[in-house]
């Protein structure tokens, strides 16, 4: 089990009470915010984290939504930054941010997996990239269709 810290004094407790690891959560950063889950911008995100990943000496993997950007490039940017704060892990989605077109064409989806994955896998450290697919909360309860996609997501190194 891995705990939500949701700001530096959460992340000490959470260490405290004997905790191996932490992860960041989206809801809960926008909510010390004072923001809407998905309102965040990813300096904002990773200003959070570095946050934390500081009040402890735990691993810290964060929630880094559909890494800020539709474009791979932007995945694997954000992977790079995000190992820049000092994270050990981080989870992307492929969901859009756009209620009309609420997930990334597969093809699309997988690009952008693949391209964090291989910024991931380039680090001088072991960054664990974890790909998730938001079907079930986007409206699309297609279970093939997410096995479809997990499957392919882990083929592009998540």
């Amino acid at each position: 089990m891995i705990p939500n810290p949701w700001d530096a004094g959460s992340a000490r407790v959470l260490t405290a009470l004997g905790f191996h690891a932490l992860a960041t959560s989206s809801g809960a950063e926008a909510g010390v915010l004072g923001k809407r889950d998905g309102g965040v911008t990813r300096d904002e995100a990773l200003e959070h984290a570095r946050a934390i990943v500081g009040a402890t000496d735990l691993p810290v993997s964060a929630d880094l939504e559909n890494a800020f950007g539709d474009e791979p490039a932007t995945a694997a940017e954000t992977i790079l930054r995000a190992a820049d704060v000092g994270l050990v892990g981080g989870s992307i989605e492929d969901a859009t941010r756009d209620r009309k077109k609420p997930l990334y064409d597969i093809g699309l989806a997988i690009e952008r997996v693949a391209a964090a994955a291989q910024a991931a896998h380039g680090l001088p450290f072991r960054f664990v990239l974890t790909a998730r697919s938001e079907n079930f909360v986007r409206g699309n309860p297609d279970l093939d269709d997410t096995i479809k996609r997990l499957q392919a997501f882990e083929k592009a190194g998540a």
